[in-house]
This record gives C-alpha cells, structure tokens and sequence, in this order.
C-alpha cells in the first residue's frame, strides 16, 4: 500500500516557507471568560461521548476496509501493512 501522509519533525515543518505552527487561531472566544466554562464533569462527559463516536466511526471503517480485502466482519482492529 502506498504511504500517502509522512510524519514530518517539528524542524523539518518550520525550516519550510511560510511555516507557522501558531493555533492560537483555533481558539473558541466564547470560553475565554473562566466564569462561564462548563463544569469540569460536563465537559469530562462530553469528551467520553466525542470519543465513543469517533471510536465507532474507525471500528466501522474498519469493518468495511476488512470486507473489502475479503476477511468478513471485524472483532479486533488489524493494522493493514504498508
């Protein structure tokens, strides 16, 4: 299978043009104020249910990449070789 994405060191990333590894762009204005943060278990909850859901969107992209190759119905995950 051909490597489509390398891992690229944080040296190698900022020696390119107009490298900028700054995110602060990504941040969300409306928690900037403390006070109005979520509680902790509230946003502990919602992390959990980010997770299970991207977990069993992999699991079934899984599945599908197993049946493709002919193997049937996943109930562990394996890795596909380069």
């Amino acid at each position: 299978m051909q490597r489509l994405l390398r891992i690229a060191g944080r040296s190698e990333l900022t020696a390119r043009d107009k490298a900028n590894l700054d995110i602060t762009w990504l941040r969300d204005p409306s928690l900037d104020d403390a006070d109005n943060l979520p509680a902790p278990e509230v946003l502990a909850a919602e992390i959990v249910e980010d997770l299970q859901a991207a977990l069993e969107e992999f699991a079934a992209i899984a599945e599908t990449l197993q049946q493709a190759r002919g193997e049937g119905a996943a109930t562990e995950a394996t890795p596909v070789a380069d």
